[in-house]
C-alpha cells in the first residue's frame, strides 16, 4: 500500500513536469474549461558577435553620458582661450551741470562779479573701449572719447568754441616682468584643459573597451545557455528511454518496481534540469540585450537570442613580454596617468612663479584734440600735435606670501602623488595582463581535460548499459553514469566558453578589443 502511494506521487510530479514543458499531451478533460490566456508569441533573434558589438556602441547609455563627458571637456579648452578675447565696450552718456558762480571765471566771465551769475554746461560723450589679455601676461586697452561740451551764452564769450569737440586717444599697456609674465606659463590652463580633454578621452575609450568586453562576456555566456539546455535535453531523453526500458522489464517481471521508481524520480529531475536551463537562456539573452540598449518597447517583448558566432577550441601563440608592451602603450589608464603627471608638471611650474614678487610695466600715450565741430576735431586728434605718454614699473609682494607657499607645496606633492599613481597603474596593468594570459592557458588545458573526461564518462555509461541488459548491474548504477556524464559534458562545455572569456578577458587587458572590429573612435 505504501508502495503503491509513494509510485503513484512520483508519477504524478512526473506527469506534470512533462505536461509542463511540453512533452507529453496532457489527459484529456471532460470538464469543458475555458481556454486560457493566449501567452506573448516568442520572437527568435539570430545574431552575431560583431553585430551586438556594434549596436551595443551605439546606444548604450554609459557610452552616451561618457561621450557627452567629453564633449564637455572640449568646452573647456574654448573656455580658457577666450580670456585672451578682446572685449569691446561702447558708453555714452549726457550730462549738464548748472553751478553759481561766486568768482569770475578765465574765459567765462569779464571783470569782477557783481551778482550770482549761472554757469549751465551741457557735455554729451561717447567711449569706445577695446582691452584685451595678452598671451604674455600684459594688457592692452585703446580708448577712444569724443565730447561735445557748451555752456549757456552769457558765460560763453570768452570761449573759443561754444559748443566745443574735443577728442581723446589713448593707449594704455601693463606687461608684468616677474610674476605672471612670459606666454608658456599663461598658456597653463589651456593646456590643463587640453590635458583634462586627453583624459576624458581616454575615459571614453576605457568605457567603450569595457562595454565591449561586457558584450563578449555575455554573449558567450549566452551560447553557453543555449548548449547547456542541450545537454539538459540529452540527459532527459537518456532518462526517459531507460524509464521505458525499464517499464517493460517490470511488465514483464524481469525488473523490480524499485527500478522503474528510481528511473521515474531521475526523469522528473531531469525535467527540472530542463526548466532551469530553458530559464537561463531567456536570462542571459536579456542581459545581453540590455547591453545593447533597445527601446524600451522592444525590451518589453520576449525576444530569444540566437547565436551565430561559435566559440574558439584553438590556442593561439601568447607571449607575455609582448602582450605586456602593447597593454603598456594602449591602455587607456596609462595613458590617463600620463596626461595627470604632465598636468601636475604644468601646475608646480605656476605655482612657484606666483612665488616671484610683482613688477609690472606699464606705459601709456595720447593724442589729443580740439575744434569748432566733430570733423575739426578729429583732424586735429590724429594731426599729433597735441599728445601725451608715460611710462613706470610697480613692484609689490605680500609679506610672508604664506598662500603662494602653500599652494606651491600643495602642487608637489599632487605631482608626487601623480608619479607614484603612474607608476601602480603600470604595476597592476603587468600583474593583471600576465594573469590574462595565465587564465587563457588554463582555461585551453581545461577543455582538453574536460574533454578527456567526456569522453571516459560516455565509455563508462556505455559500459554500465551493457552491464544492465544482462543484469550485471542496477538502474541506480546506471541513472549515476547518466548524471556524470551530464555533468562531463557541461564542464567541457563551461571550459570551452571560459576560454573565449578568457580571450575576450586578454584583449580587455591588452585594449586591443578595438582594432579585432576595425573600429576606430573619433
Amino acid at each position: 500500500m505504501q508502495e503503491g502511494l509513494i509510485r503513484f506521487r512520483v508519477g504524478a510530479l512526473l506527469t506534470a513536469g512533462l505536461v509542463a514543458f511540453g512533452l507529453v499531451e496532457p489527459f484529456p478533460s471532460h470538464t469543458a474549461e475555458p481556454p486560457p490566456a493566449a501567452a506573448p508569441k516568442e520572437q527568435r533573434e539570430p545574431i552575431k558577435l560583431e553585430d551586438a558589438v556594434f549596436r551595443a556602441l551605439k546606444n548604450n547609455l554609459d557610452i552616451t553620458i561618457s561621450r557627452q563627458t567629453k564633449e564637455s571637456r572640449l568646452a573647456d579648452i574654448i573656455i580658457e582661450q577666450a580670456k585672451f578675447d578682446p572685449t569691446l565696450s561702447l558708453n555714452g552718456t549726457y550730462t549738464r551741470t548748472v553751478n553759481p558762480l561766486n568768482r569770475p571765471v578765465f574765459g567765462g566771465t569779464q571783470g569782477q562779479l557783481t551778482d550770482i551769475q549761472t554757469f549751465d554746461q551741457r557735455n554729451h560723450a561717447v567711449t569706445l573701449d577695446v582691452t584685451s589679455n595678452l598671451m604674455t601676461g600684459g594688457n592692452i586697452d585703446l580708448n577712444y572719447s569724443p565730447q561735445r561740451t557748451n555752456v549757456n551764452a552769457d558765460v560763453a564769450s570768452g570761449f573759443l568754441f561754444n559748443p566745443s569737440y574735443t577728442g581723446g586717444l589713448a593707449l594704455t599697456f601693463t606687461q608684468p616682468l616677474l610674476r605672471n609674465a612670459g606666454i608658456e606659463l599663461n598658456q597653463t590652463f589651456i593646456k590643463v584643459a587640453q590635458n583634462n580633454a586627453k583624459v576624458e578621452e581616454h575615459v571614453f575609450r576605457d568605457r567603450v573597451l569595457g562595454v565591449l568586453a561586457s558584450v563578449e562576456q555575455s554573449y558567450w555566456e549566452v551560447v553557453f545557455s543555449i548548449e547547456n539546455l542541450k545537454v539538459a535535453q540529452a540527459a532527459l531523453k537518456a532518462a526517459e528511454e531507460l524509464l521505458a526500458s525499464n517499464r517493460a522489464k517490470a511488465k514483464a517481471g524481469v525488473m523490480s518496481v524499485v527500478d522503474v521508481l528510481q528511473a521515474e524520480a531521475a526523469v522528473a529531475s531531469r525535467v527540472e534540469q530542463v526548466l532551469v536551463a530553458d530559464k537561463s537562456i531567456l536570462d542571459q539573452g536579456d542581459q545581453l540585450r540590455r547591453l545593447m540598449n533597445p527601446s524600451e518597447d522592444l525590451l518589453r517583448q520576449e525576444v530569444r537570442l540566437i547565436p551565430v558566432d561559435q566559440p574558439k577550441h584553438s590556442l593561439e601563440p601568447l607571449s607575455a613580454q609582448e602582450a605586456i608592451d602593447v597593454a603598456l602603450e594602449r591602455r587607456p589608464e596609462i595613458l590617463q596617468a600620463s596626461k595627470n603627471v604632465e598636468t601636475s608638471e604644468l601646475n608646480v611650474k605656476f605655482a612657484k612663479n606666483q612665488l616671484l614678487p610683482t613688477l609690472s610695466f606699464q606705459g601709456t600715450t595720447g593724442l589729443a584734440g580740439l575744434g569748432a565741430d566733430y570733423p575739426d576735431s578729429v583732424k586735429r586728434n590724429f594731426g599729433g600735435d597735441y599728445y601725451n605718454y608715460g611710462a613706470g614699473l610697480v613692484l609689490s609682494y605680500p609679506l610672508g606670501n604664506r598662500s603662494a607657499w602653500s599652494t606651491y607645496n600643495k602642487r608637489q606633492l599632487e605631482q608626487r602623488n601623480a608619479e607614484t599613481s603612474l607608476q601602480s597603474v603600470r604595476q597592476q596593468i603587468i600583474l593583471a595582463v600576465r594573469e590574462a594570459i595565465r587564465r587563457v592557458q588554463t582555461d585551453f588545458k581545461r577543455i582538453e581535460t574536460t574533454r578527456s573526461a567526456r569522453i571516459m564518462a560516455e565509455k563508462q555509461l556505455q559500459a554500465e548499459q551493457e552491464r544492465l541488459k544482462v543484469g550485471l548491474s542496477t538502474t541506480r548504477f546506471v541513472l549515476d553514469f547518466q548524471r556524470d556524464l551530464a555533468t562531463a559534458q557541461g564542464n567541457e562545455l563551461r571550459a570551452i566558453v571560459d576560454y573565449n572569456k578568457s580571450l575576450s578577458n586578454l584583449n580587455r587587458q591588452k585594449a586591443t578589443a578595438l582594432d579585432l572590429y576595425k573600429i576606430e573612435l573619433d
